[in-house]
């Protein structure tokens, strides 16, 4: 199975073509608008919507064939995704285009791309590095998104299928643990500590608070002017944490696969919600709200995957209150052997950092499955005798 991604290219473009592609680029936008406008919202297939609209999008915007056919895609699919939240779709930017195969090719030999435009087909030379190169050497992409970003600079986002590498069969599990004291913490013992980046993100909420107030009173500039700030600070947050996740998630894979390892991760999926049940401060709703994890074990999923590294997901519960090295839980459900940053546990005697105990219990789950003929987790303080399937529900059978 192939694995797509996504290769982003900067466009040399002359005066010339800039006006060429701000030309298709409005005319597309335009054209997602009037389309979503006037067809029924339930309409979430690509074919009927071409058929109701395709000449209509031809006559009124001066598209060609592919790119009335591509506006009619393109709603559609943000149609399907809008119904699957339960919104409706509102309003289209006018600053992408989306391509095909018919309408965008690649030249390797002197690294350019061809695009249709409102005036005709352009050839566009790429300003590109070594990685750029690398990802697209001897590719042949069949779809593209041209994009054009707040500075005027034009890119092409290059959509390149590569087959992964196989994944390698082993035995070693790194477990990975999820936190916001630290982002991230390996059974290894390697942690990045979350107390800056709470500092950067509590600067950053400040800022916007204070923004807010001003946005809402003040001169019509004035009020214009600050939610200009607001859009820029939050762009600016977005990329500060997709860094650190790239950052974080790549030094995962690059050991896991250095030492020949599989990765495990705690399945956090509807953690926010349940979490947010709880009675919290506002400060710490927005902390815990604020942190992009879904996007971090997105990045380790794609990166593993491309490394031929096998990533394995393990369900959360009780994997911050078990000792990992006799498996025993607090005996009262309501205590537990964690206290914040420390686990000391009342069974062993183990001691040490909660977040590190946390990460070899996940490695523990993920040897287990990645260890067809099991991995032995018991109690190894109990004697000869078997655990009780109500004493650990580490217990496999």
């Amino acid at each position: 199975m192939s694995q797509v991604l996504t290769v982003s290219c900067k466009l040399k473009a002359s005066q010339s073509q800039a006006a060429k592609l701000d030309a298709t680029m409005e005319a597309f936008g335009q054209a997602l608008n009037w389309v979503n406008q006037n067809t029924p919202e339930k309409i979430v297939n690509a074919v009927k919507l071409q058929s109701l609209c395709y000449y209509e999008i031809r006559a009124r915007f001066g598209l060609s064939s592919n790119l009335a056919q591509q506006v009619c895609r393109r709603v559609a699919g943000a149609r399907k995704v809008a119904r699957q939240r339960n919104r409706p779709v509102k309003e289209f930017k006018r600053r992408f285009v989306t391509y095909d195969a018919r309408i965008f090719s690649f030249r390797e030999k002197d690294w350019t791309v061809s695009l249709t435009t409102v005036e005709g087909r352009e050839r566009f030379e790429l300003a590109i590095g070594n990685y750029q190169r690398g990802m697209l050497a001897g590719s042949n992409p069949k779809s593209a998104t041209l994009v054009k970003r707040k500075d005027g600079s034009y890119y092409i986002q290059i959509c390149v299928e590569k087959k992964p590498p196989k994944q390698q069969d082993t035995d070693k599990v790194i477990g990975v643990d999820l936190g916001r004291i630290d982002i991230a913490h390996t059974s290894e013992g390697k942690n990045w500590n979350g107390q800056q980046l709470n500092r950067v993100r509590d600067h950053y909420s400040r800022l916007r608070a204070a923004l807010q107030r001003k946005a809402s009173k003040g001169t019509r500039s004035s009020r214009r002017r600050c939610r200009q700030l607001l859009q820029r600070l939050s762009g600016k947050e977005r990329r500060f944490q997709a860094w650190v996740n790239h950052r974080i998630s790549k030094a995962i894979v690059s050991r896991a696969k250095t030492t020949n390892s599989a990765i495990a991760l705690e399945d956090l999926t509807g953690i926010r919600e349940r979490v947010n049940q709880q009675p919290r401060s506002k400060a710490e709703r927005r902390r815990a709200n604020s942190w992009a994890f879904y996007q971090l074990r997105q990045f380790l999923e794609y990166k593993a995957r491309a490394a031929g590294v096998s990533l394995i997901l393990v369900p959360p519960a009780y994997t911050s209150q078990t000792c990992h090295k006799c498996l025993h839980i607090h005996p009262d459900p309501a205590q537990s052997y964690r206290s914040g940053k420390s686990f000391k546990c009342g069974h062993c005697g183990w001691e040490g950092d909660a977040d590190l105990n946390g990460a070899n219990v996940i490695a523990l789950l993920g040897a287990a499955v990645n260890q067809p003929r099991g991995s032995g987790l018991f109690c190894s303080l109990v004697g000869q005798s078997r655990l009780r399937a109500t004493e650990s529900p580490l217990r496999t059978a």
